[in-house]
């Protein structure tokens, strides 16, 4: 089967990292497991950041002529498209595309982890709103990521056409090899960051954007105040423009115990996942956080606060602890319930390796793309 991709928010091979590139790299992965012949049909970022309506009318228009060019395209000979999916299209970043597209060649129309937000109908991003809910209403099939997403969706998806739930995931193999050289790793990031291979290590992953990211890291900050009495030690992985705000909020906690590695490439990320001994983030308005699924891929239990869909990644009191919401104090407290407890901690990094490998493999994604291939393709004909 042919498929034409489409990322509205980030193409795959977006020269920027981040968790969105991630899982559409993941999807691609996902689907040429299915066996399907998968092509990016379009680059087109229609991202608006600031609501600018000027902006926004120039990306449609720019995205309806991405459009037309692709029927071209397909009419003058090139492989046809028999499904078209799109990643992750919302009022910022509409899809101006795939609609027109799909309906042009009445081919199946699938949308996955879009989101709709009906308090943004009269918005700064209006028109992306609108473009939204119709892609939702023509798709035959819509696959949301979490609980939350698929709860602001289904009254948009009405039958035949099907709302499914598609929970994060990714291929556990490479965090599977780190954790087998866990005692190497951990010798080599104890030189190259004279980190002291004595104490506990906390690990957090993310960029350090001037937005949740920033507010997530300084929550955390205020938290591990709380547990200055303990031996341990705090790896951060990350940079951006909020970097001397928060290197400032770490500089507190003294005694050399933040330690900033700066960004790293996604295949040094394993090798850290697998060394430390505990994941802490408090995902403050988190969509679900693929970093925090990557850490339990290596053995690494974490601590989270339960925002968003971050109870889709982590199974609390089995694989890591979720806290409440921006709660510094409960957090703090599971930190120190871990810290002391290393059996614990050792029988959840067991838990969290078998749920990723178990229940959120790219090979049970693969799946349950596949199934929702063949429903779409199905519901299509039936309203042809």
């Amino acid at each position: 089967m042919s498929l034409a991709f489409y990322a509205p928010l980030k193409s795959p091979d977006h020269p920027t990292p981040s968790g969105d590139r991630r899982m559409a790299r993941a999807l691609l992965d996902a689907l040429g497991r299915t066996g399907a012949r998968v092509e990016i049909a379009c680059r087109l970022r229609s991202y608006d950041r600031d609501g600018d309506p000027s902006r926004q009318g120039r990306l449609q228009a720019l995205g309806e002529r991405c459009a037309e060019e692709l029927l071209r395209r397909y009419r003058r000979g090139h492989e046809r498209p028999e499904a078209w999916l799109t990643y992750h299209g919302y009022h910022k970043a509409p899809d101006w595309l795939g609609p027109a597209v799909s309906a042009a060649l009445g081919i199946p129309y699938l949308m996955i982890e879009a989101s709709f937000a009906p308090k943004q109908a009269a918005g700064p991003w209006a028109s992306g709103h609108r473009a939204t809910e119709r892609a939702l209403r023509q798709a035959d099939v819509v696959l949301g990521l979490t609980a939350v997403d698929l709860e602001c969706l289904a009254p948009l998806v009405e039958p035949p056409a099907q709302l499914c739930h598609l929970p994060p995931f990714l291929d556990p193999a490479p965090y599977a090899a780190a954790r087998a050289a866990r005692d190497r790793h951990r010798a080599e990031i104890a030189a190259r960051w004279a980190m002291d291979p004595a104490r506990p290590w906390l690990l957090a992953v993310a960029m350090m954007r001037a937005d949740v990211k920033r507010d997530s890291y300084l929550l955390l900050g205020k938290a591990l105040e709380q547990v200055r009495d303990r031996r341990w030690q705090i790896l951060l992985v990350g940079d951006g423009p909020a970097r001397v705000e928060i290197d400032a909020a770490f500089a507190s906690l003294g005694g050399g115990r933040s330690v900033f590695a700066g960004a790293l490439p996604q295949a040094e990320l394993p090798a850290c996942y697998a060394a430390c001994d505990l994941y802490v983030w408090p995902a403050v308005r988190e969509a679900y956080g693929l970093a925090m699924l990557e850490a339990q891929a290596a053995g690494l239990p974490v601590v989270a606060g339960r925002e968003g869909g971050v109870s889709e990644v982590i199974r609390h009191g089995v694989t890591g602890m979720l806290t409440p919401p921006r709660d510094t104090l409960a957090f703090a407290e599971a930190v120190e319930a871990l810290l002391a407890a290393p059996d614990r901690r050792r029988a959840m990094a067991e838990a969290a390796c078998s749920f990723v490998a178990g229940q959120r493999s790219q090979d049970q994604a693969a799946l349950a793309l596949d199934a929702a291939l063949r429903d779409a393709k199905a519901i299509r004909a039936a309203r042809t």
